[in-house]
Formats: C-alpha cells, structure tokens, sequence
C-alpha cells in the first residue's frame, strides 16, 4: 500500500495545484474537525493503445491493485473500469474512463491521433504517464471548442492531459456531515456550484450509492490564440451503502456517473448564492 500512497499524494499535488477549490474543499471539512478520507480517485484518456485503461491503470495494478468491475456509456461513448486495493477496503478505489475515439468524427479522431503521436516515447512507457498532464504542447482554443460540439470529454482531455480528474470525499468517514445532503448544503454554504444534472443527488440508498459533485473550478489557461478560463478539475462526494450480506457497496452506477462526468462540461462562473 505505500507504493500506492507514494501516488496518491503526487497526484494530490497535481490536483489541488491545477485547482486551489477543491483544496479549500478540503480545508473546509478539517476545520469542522472532519477526517477526509478518498473513496475514489478517476482518471480520463482514450481508446489507443498506447494511452488505454489498461496503461494506466499498470502503475496501480503494480502496487497491488486488481480489477473489479466495467461499465458502459453509451450515449457519451465512454467505457470505465474500476479497481480496487483488494487487502485494504478503505483504499481508494481507482476508477479509469477511455473514449471511443473511433464512434466520433474524422475531425475528432485525426485530432486525438495527431496529439497522441506528439507524447515523447520515454513517457509512454513511464509510470510517470498518468500525472503528465498535455505532454502535447499548448493547445489551440478553436480545436478546443470544436471538440466541445462533440465531447466535453475529449475536449477537457485535449486541454488538461493525463491527471486525476477528480478525487472523491468518502461520507461514510465524516461525522458531522454524515449524510449527502448535509455535505451538499455545507458545500452550498459555502458557495460552491453543484452539479445539478438529473439533480444535486445522483444514485439513492436503494442502488446501494449516492454521489454528488461540485462544477469544475474554473482556471485561466494559456492557449495558442491567447489565455482564456475553463473548467479544471473537480470534487465529488459519496455515500456508500451495506448489501444484503452487510458488505458496503464498493462499485459505481453506470447512470450516476454518466451525470458526474459532467461536471466538468463547460460553464461560466457565478456565485451559486445568485442561483
């Protein structure tokens, strides 16, 4: 498990340094005396097989982690797997998204090939790939954009890179905030946009899960044309539930997670207090 650790924190790194809110996310639970702990940890790429699932997931399969579950979105065109550190439940799970970059466009695809073929070679074969960010070089806000007609995904991958998409708190491990809608109204609280695609709550105690997600913060980012603010990275939460053996559910919803990827899609900020 310290091998895995040794990831998680430089992924941490990367993460709260792309976008300072979900640190102030963080630092918000601390001071209510809260024990943050990660219930899971996603990552995005695509279908090639240089830059797969299956390569990213190696550094966390080498550190002790196993598959445990697939899952298909059919309509964004998106294929996941989920893995998880079988001796140590209350490690983060690690959940690995690819699009299928062959259902899209000739537009889209050319452009995804043409910037996988710019990441230098060493890096390919590093385990160093899954935190490398847009090895690619700076990209261009009009591609950006006509990615976005097609894919949020594809065009939040072309900016962003390879890095974690987001981490997830655990309200199994919270106190005070020990139920969905007491974090979502702290987050509220506090000013914080949620995802409210098919409602603030995804999932219900029923299916086993519930999650919830504040928007991507939004960052300035320096394009070919100029610098112009997008949508980072975000923070979700979840509320895991026990089976009919009293096992707590440690897989995801297919439909739930289909409405999390979108809080990454694009917006324009406003203070959710004017909502």
């Amino acid at each position: 498990m310290e091998k895995a650790k040794e990831i998680f924190d430089k992924l941490w790194n990367s993460y709260i340094e792309l976008n300072p809110e979900v640190k102030r996310v963080y630092d918000l639970f601390k001071n209510e005396g809260e024990t943050v702990v990660n219930d899971h940890i996603a990552f995005r790429t695509f279908e090639d097989p240089r830059v797969n699932i299956d390569v990213l997931a190696q550094p966390f399969l080498d550190a002790g982690y196993e598959y445990r579950g697939e899952y298909n979105f059919e309509q964004k065109k998106l294929y996941a797997r989920h893995f998880e550190y079988v001796e140590f439940r209350e490690a983060p799970r690690i959940f690995i998204s690819q699009l299928e970059v062959h259902k899209f466009s000739e537009f889209l695809q050319t452009t995804v090939y043409s910037i996988l073929d710019k990441i230098p070679s060493p890096l390919l074969q590093s385990v160093d790939l899954v935190d490398s960010g847009a090895s690619w070089g700076v990209p261009s806000y009009e591609i950006y954009n006509r990615l976005r007609e097609e894919s949020e995904y594809a065009a939040w991958v072309y900016v962003f890179g390879f890095r974690a998409n987001h981490f997830t708190v655990s309200i199994n491990n919270l106190e005070k905030y020990n139920t969905i809608q007491k974090v979502n109204q702290f987050l509220k609280d506090n000013d914080f946009i949620l995802n409210d695609s098919a409602g603030e709550i995804k999932g219900s105690p029923k299916e086993l899960l519930e999650q919830s997600s504040i928007k991507s913060g939004i960052v300035d980012i320096d394009f070919a044309e100029g610098t112009f603010p997008v949508p980072s990275c975000y923070y979700e939460f979840a509320m895991r539930y026990p089976d009919k053996d009293g096992k707590l559910y440690l897989g995801f919803i297919a439909k739930s997670a289909d409405k999390i990827f979108e809080s990454t899609d694009y917006y324009e900020k406003r203070s959710s207090k004017n909502k």
